[in-house]
Formats: structure tokens, sequence, C-alpha cells
């Protein structure tokens, strides 16, 4: 019988992330803000998650993608604590949200933000008062106080300023999706969880929140973490792309080798005349990504970073 050495596991199927040539240079624990390590989902007999693995960057900007019912939202879900895993590890900023206790839990909760699909706003509540909720719960000052914080993140995220009193029945689908933003930015976070934030909006009103979003990542410094289909903004203002596939995380690396890689489904993703157009027609991010590119040059043959699964001994992703 064949035993299985300790240090290796033995592959049945390609290695869609593997790249033994050239490793990605080192990056210490402490960049690390989420590290999810074997997470397993299931629902009764579906299996939805087996021994994911998934570390996250301090200060970039991550888009989870994948096909319908690769459990992206549940992913989310799980780093945020709506959904306990059935297996594995969530740490997110240095605390392990499966062991921790409720205080621990809570007060992580209060350095992250998340925005919803259609920033899933109280329908009843002005937009003044729907981003003050969240320091109401977890921080209450006095009220003028709480006023002008809130009021700081509508100007902070492009709202004009008699937005603070409308509904929001009475706003654009785009200035919902920044008036969610505003209400995740209440705390002032380190981490901001975006589902799906450009979805149903138009070209113009999508490429400003991807403006947005890289703006607020220069200038307060944030990690973002976002679900999302659209390849413009993936291209526009995405550090890395992680693949979901297969179960678990198959690929992370930049837009440009992840579009390279060979595994089916992302061909089907990026190679169609969606993706090739949304490549070739988005300039280049910033200066950041240009400097990672130069430190980390594409080698012949590479399209993806080497991911933990694919090297049980590596420790970086």
């Amino acid at each position: 019988m064949m035993r299985e050495d300790s240090s290796a596991k033995i592959r049945t199927e390609p290695n869609w992330s593997a790249s033994a040539q050239s490793p990605s240079p080192p990056v210490s624990a402490a960049e690390f803000v989420i590290d999810v390590t074997g997470l397993s989902n299931r629902f009764g007999a579906q299996v939805v998650h087996e021994k994911l693995d998934l570390k996250i960057r301090r200060g970039e900007v991550l888009a989870i993608i994948g096909g319908s019912g690769s459990g992206k939202s549940l992913l989310l879900r799980s780093m945020i604590g709506l959904h306990k895993p059935g297996g594995g590890q969530v740490n997110v900023l240095g605390v392990d949200m499966l062991q921790a206790d409720s205080a621990a839990q809570a007060k992580v909760a209060r350095r992250w933000g998340v925005m919803f699909q259609d920033g899933a706003l109280f329908s009843t509540l002005t937009v003044l008062e729907n981003i003050q909720l969240p320091i109401i719960e977890h921080q209450p000052l006095p009220l003028p106080l709480m006023r002008a914080i809130a009021s700081l993140k509508i100007a902070l995220v492009g709202l004009s300023a008699d937005a603070a009193n409308k509904l929001p029945s009475q706003l654009s689908g785009g200035m919902r999706k920044r008036a969610g933003v505003a209400r995740a930015l209440a705390l002032d976070p380190e981490i901001l969880f975006l589902d799906e934030p450009s979805s149903g909006l138009d070209p113009i009103g999508a490429a400003e929140l991807d403006s947005l979003l890289v703006t607020l990542k220069r200038s307060l410094g944030l990690t973002v973490v976002m679900i999302t289909h659209d390849l413009d903004s993936i291209f526009t203002c995405c550090d890395r792309v992680a693949v979901l596939a297969d179960k678990r995380v198959i690929a992370i690396d930049t837009p440009e080798r992840i579009a390279a890689n060979s595994h089916p489904w992302i061909q089907a993703c990026f190679g169609g005349p969606r993706g090739r157009n949304a490549a070739s027609a988005t300039p280049k991010r910033d200066s950041e990504l240009a400097a990672a590119s130069t430190d980390n040059p594409p080698q012949k043959n590479q399209t993806s970073e080497p991911n933990q699964q694919a090297s049980p001994t590596s420790k970086e992703q």
C-alpha cells in the first residue's frame, strides 16, 4: 500500500496554482490581516468548501470570484461571523474567530465594515441615521458628534450634503451603494468587506465606485475584500484575485496573471470578449501595482502564486 508522505499531499488533479519555478517574495505573518485555513462548509450532503485556504494581505484590494454556487458569499459570511463553518480556522486581525468568546469577537468586528448587496440600508431611516447606527451600537457618542462623524463619511464617499436627510428610496442605485460604503466606514475600520459593490450599476456609476475604492485604499490604508463578477472592477482596482472553484481557492494572484491561468473556468471567465476588453482597456491601476510587478515579474509558464494547498509546507500565499 502506498503511504502518503507527511510533507507533501499526493495530488490526482492538475495543480492550477502551483509554480515551483518562481515562488512569491516572503510575506511576514503580521502582514496577513485575514488567514483562513482548512475551511469546510457543507449543507447536508452538499459540500461547498473543503479544506479551503486563503490569506489576505494588509492594505490590498482582493477580489473573490467564482462560478454560481461556488460559495463566495458563504466564504464572506464565514469570515465576518455570520456563518459558523463546519471546520477549519478563521483568523482575523490576529484573533481566531471560531474559538474566541463573544466579547473578543465583538471587539474585532468593530475593526471591520461591511457593505452588503445594494447597500442594505434600513428603508425607514435617513442616510444620516443609517450611518449613525454602528456608532450607536458600538461606541455611543453625543448626538451632535455622531451627526458630525456621519456627515464626514457622507462627504468622504462623494455624496452631497443634501443626501443626508434622504431615505434610501429617494436615492439612485449608485447613491445607495455609496451610502452603504459610508455606513461601513462609520467606525474607521481597518478592513472593508463588499458584496457585489458594482452589481446593478450603469457603467459610469460602476467606474465611479471603482475610483472611490482606490481613493479610500490610498487615503485610509484600508484592506478591501470584495466579491465581484465585474471584470472592469477587477482590472481597475484589485491588487489580487482569489478564484473559488472545486470547493477551494484554486489560484490567487494579480488580475493579469490570473487571466493567463489555464484552468478551464478561469479561461471561460477571462478569455471571452468581455475579459479581453477589460484587460486591454483598463489603465495601469496605480504606482504600487507597477512597483509590485517590477519586484515580482511574470515568469514563463507561470500564471499564479503558489497556493498554500498546493504546497502544505509553505506558510505564505
